[in-house]
Formats: structure tokens, sequence, C-alpha cells
């Protein structure tokens, strides 16, 4: 599957393609994260949010048309994509639309992520794709989706699935897969009990990424069919992938690094601890996530912040930060930072300490506080002389603590009613 990819040919095909970006579910495991935004509408790497990197993939790699799926709490998503997405020219036929659920064809809410796509069957029509892209917009990574397309028109294939290989023991999280020689896929399960092993390797499977490459008229013609399937849960990886298996050519497309063939970057930051340490492997020397890359730069909407500051050096009241990220808008007043990201417009007030944590963006932190290993969330206010992360206990009475005991911290658990995404 490494067919020879012309730029003409690529554009040609990524010009035909409309990408529809899942983005419509809660993240419940994520915990009070998402009480109040949809999970690709939580920040990451200190100035992004998780929807940008799906969006800066699709543009990226020449695909123009674009249509992100929302449901739940999706107002701050939907406000991010019109102030960080609009740039596209609709003369040119190029756009980043928003559909949110609305009962187009059902009147139901999306039930689904198959129902989803068929709910706006009218609109994309209408665009007259000649292939149709599903992607999840809860992941981060970095990837060519023309040469998926690529590989997909190359063997021929009805639908191609995006994989990766993973540890077997958390195989049961993903749709897991076989394959022939030629890549073909023989069978497929959604979130199997007991995942089916890669020959010759019992310890890793292989796992769908919720990439999916659809020729739009056989997605269209199987939609109508699950629409009426009574035994059907009208989703692409339980329903629609598995029964295509044997019908059609059904192929899988490795993720791969084009320069060294090994494994490339890909994060589902769907837990507390997840999503914790892909930020925290940001700031390492050489992180496998390059944020900067000028060949594939990833695109985001911020606000017009003037640069961080870092004010005080006396002895003890020493404004710094080592080994960390610290975006526009921040000020470190005499306080240590370590091991950290800080989006934009946060304050660390005199003689604290932050380490290994994340903090989001118009956090105060007051005089005198500790915080470490933690994930802070927007706009909370850290009273004066706070200590989170030291005392577990304490911790979990107050604030919700992940199973590898990193502490997330929201305004709801610090009495501060600011409902806000």
């Amino acid at each position: 599957m490494t067919p020879n990819r012309s730029p003409r040919f690529v554009s040609r095909l990524t010009r035909d393609t409309l990408a529809l970006i899942l983005a419509g579910g809660r993240g419940s495991r994520l915990k009070q994260l998402t009480d109040w935004r949809a999970k690709p509408a939580v920040p990451f790497g200190g100035k992004f949010r998780i929807i940008d990197f799906p969006l800066s993939n699709c543009i990226n790699s020449g695909i123009r048309q674009v249509a992100v799926l929302t449901q739940y709490k999706s107002h701050s998503l939907i406000r991010h994509i019109q102030h960080g997405w609009s740039f596209l020219r609709a003369e040119l036929g190029e756009f980043v639309e928003v559909l949110p659920a609305q009962q187009r064809i059902e009147t139901s809410w999306y039930e689904g992520t198959a129902n989803a796509v068929l709910q706006n069957l009218d609109i994309i029509h209408r665009h007259a794709p000649e292939f149709v892209l599903i992607l999840a917009g809860d992941h981060v990574y970095k990837m060519d989706y023309g040469s998926m397309l690529a590989a997909h028109a190359e063997s021929g294939a009805d639908v191609t699935v995006g994989c990766i290989e993973v540890p077997r023991e958390e195989a049961s999280a993903f749709g897991v897969m076989a394959v022939d020689a030629q890549w073909r896929v023989t069978e497929f399960a959604e979130k199997p009990e007991h995942p089916q092993p890669l020959p010759g390797n019992p310890e890793r499977a292989l796992a769908s990424m919720g990439i999916y490459i659809f020729n739009s008229r056989m997605l269209f013609d199987e939609l109508a069919r699950d629409r009426h399937a009574e035994a059907s849960t009208h989703d692409f990886g339980r329903d629609i992938i598995p029964s295509l298996i044997r019908r059609y050519n059904v192929f899988a497309y490795p993720f791969r690094d084009p320069q060294t063939g090994a494994q490339a970057y890909w994060r589902d930051v769907g837990t507390v601890d997840s999503f914790w340490q892909a930020n925290m492997e940001l700031i390492g020397v050489t992180p496998e996530l390059n944020l900067y890359d000028h060949d594939w730069p990833i695109w985001t909407y911020q606000e017009q912040s003037p640069p961080a500051k870092f004010v005080f050096d006396d002895e003890g009241r020493r404004g710094s930060a080592v080994d960390s990220m610290v975006s526009g808008g921040c000020i470190v007043s005499g306080a240590s930072v370590k091991r950290s990201l800080l989006f934009s417009n946060v304050r660390v007030h005199s003689y604290c300490t932050v380490a290994d944590s994340v903090i989001f963006p118009d956090v105060d932190i007051g005089r005198r506080s500790r915080i470490r290993r933690a994930v802070i969330d927007k706009r909370c206010v850290i009273p004066p002389g706070t200590s989170i992360g030291f005392d577990p206990v304490e911790d979990a009475r107050r604030f919700h603590v992940s199973p590898r005991g990193i502490v997330l911290v929201t305004p709801e658990m610090m009495g501060q009613e600011l409902h806000y995404g």
C-alpha cells in the first residue's frame, strides 16, 4: 500500500472529498471536564482545542469541504469554529460548516455515529462528493488524509478504515479488525471482550482509529438500509463496517510515519489520565507530536494577547518557568512553574509552586498556593494558600482524583458556578 502519489493525483481526490467530523459526543470519561463542553472542545496543548487537530489535518491535506456534526453542549465548540475556522472562501467551494442536531430527517436527536450522518444526507447530497471521509473529532494526531485517499483509490476499495496497532490489553476500547496479506479486512468487532491478536504477535491488536473513507453512493445506500434495521444501534463500528465486510471491498490503512515507516503518533485523550499524559508529553525536548512543525501547522483561534511575562527576581520570589509551555497573556509573578502547560491569561501569584500540571485559560492561582499533578479547568480562581496534589485524602474530598492520582479541579468544585465551556 505504497502507491505512486503525485501531488496532482492526491489533489484531485481531496478536491472530490467531503469530510464529516463527528463532534457530538460528551466524552464522559473525562469526568467534569465535559460537564459544560463537548469533548472535542476541551482545551489541549497550551493553546488549542482537540477539534483543531482533525480540522488542521483536513486543511493541510487539501480537503477544504468540511462539516462538523455537533450535539452535546456544543456552544463553545460552535463559537470556536466560527471564530477560528471562517477563513475559507465559500465562492471557491471551500467551507467548514457546523451541522448541529436538527431532527432534519427523523424526530430524534443523533442516535449513533451512522445515524448522525444519515440525518444530514440531504446536505451531503447537495455537496455531491465522490468520497466521504468520516472522522472522530476527539483524537490528537497529525495525518495526511490525501495519502489514505490515494491508497483507497489504488486498492479499489469501497471502504477504507484507518488503523493502528495497540497493546492487546487496551484493545477492548476500540474496534478491532483482522486483515489478510493485502490488508483487506476479514473481521471487525467493536470493543470486543477478547480482542483478536495480530498474527505472530499475541501482545498486539489492530485497532480502528474511527477514520473511514466511503465511496459516497455506497455509503448512501448502506445508511438507508441501516435506518430500517431494527436490531441496529446505527453506529459505524458496531453495525455498518461489520455488515460490509462480506459484501464489499473493505480495506485497512495502517497509519505510519511516511519517513520511517513506524507507527505514527495518535492519542485518544479520553480519560483524565490519558489527557494529562498527552499534554505532559508535549513539554519533552523532542516530543512525538511536534507542534513546531511549519510544514504541518495546527491551526486554531486565539485572542490577541500580550506576551507571557515573568516578574520578580528576589530570593524565594522569582518568576520562572522551566521545562514548560506558557501561552500569551500569562503572568508568572514571583512564582515557580515546572514541567507544566499554562494556557492563555493564567495568573500565578507570588510564592506559588506549580509542577507537572495543565492549567487552562483564565485561571488565577492565589499567593502561596501549591499545585502538583493537576488539571485546573478554565476560569478557576484558586484561593491563596491552597494545596492541591499533596494530600490524596483531602484532594478526593474536594476534587476528582484519577486512578493515577491526577487531580481535576473545576470552578464548580471551588464553589464558583461559572458553567463555562
